[in-house]
């Protein structure tokens, strides 16, 4: 009886631990979030001046692919579904075209809704200044029509290794279907300190 007793102790009392794992992981109780700060804010501007057949000496976007419809110098249709653009934008400090670059904003986004006028992105702002070395990495859908829109920092490289947040874009201006400035309000979440 006693060599039984040891075998049946033992199963209680891996029942009980993962009864109070269990109740731990999924019990009523609920932690409230901690509030999250920025371990670091940036603000850029990037101007896109899209390709549009009589531009070739300031475009810095192009058309590279479109719908059976469209063509390559004009977007396809009211909402532009089915058009991939790609680009290597100026990034400044301020709002003027015309300012110093700090940097280049390289990438793509492409028109994904037919009804609604919305894209997705995958770009990188790319630095090469003496303020800022390295890479930031952008992924999300764009919903055009919100005034502000959030897509995810996917990480980076140099001053920005491995950083990860948060990025507001504001559509600052735009002028017909060739340009448009986008404020980008960058918030990371995480930061890596060089050694």
């Amino acid at each position: 009886m006693a060599g039984r007793a040891k075998p049946l102790s033992t199963l209680l009392l891996c029942f009980l631990l993962l009864l109070c794992t269990s109740t731990a992981i999924h019990g009523k109780k609920i932690r409230r979030a901690a509030s999250y700060h920025p371990c670091k804010n940036l603000v850029f501007y990037f101007h896109d001046i899209i390709y549009n057949g009589q531009n070739e000496k300031n475009a810095t976007s192009a058309i590279v692919g479109a719908p059976a419809w469209g063509n390559m110098t004009i977007l396809a249709g009211q909402s532009h579904f089915g058009n991939l653009v790609v680009f290597d934008d100026p990034i400044t400090l301020d709002n003027n075209l015309h300012s110093t670059p700090v940097g280049r904003a390289q990438g793509f986004y492409f028109y994904d809704r037919k009804d609604v006028f919305t894209a997705w992105l995958g770009f990188s702002f790319v630095f090469n200044s003496t303020e800022h070395m390295g890479s930031i990495n952008f992924a999300g859908a764009d919903p055009l029509m919100n005034k502000t829109r959030d897509v995810s920092v996917v990480g980076g490289t140099g001053d920005f290794f491995m950083s990860r947040g948060v990025a507001t874009l504001m559509t600052d201006a735009f002028e017909g279907e060739v340009y448009f400035r986008l404020r980008v309000d960058i918030n990371l979440y995480e930061c890596w300190e060089k050694a």
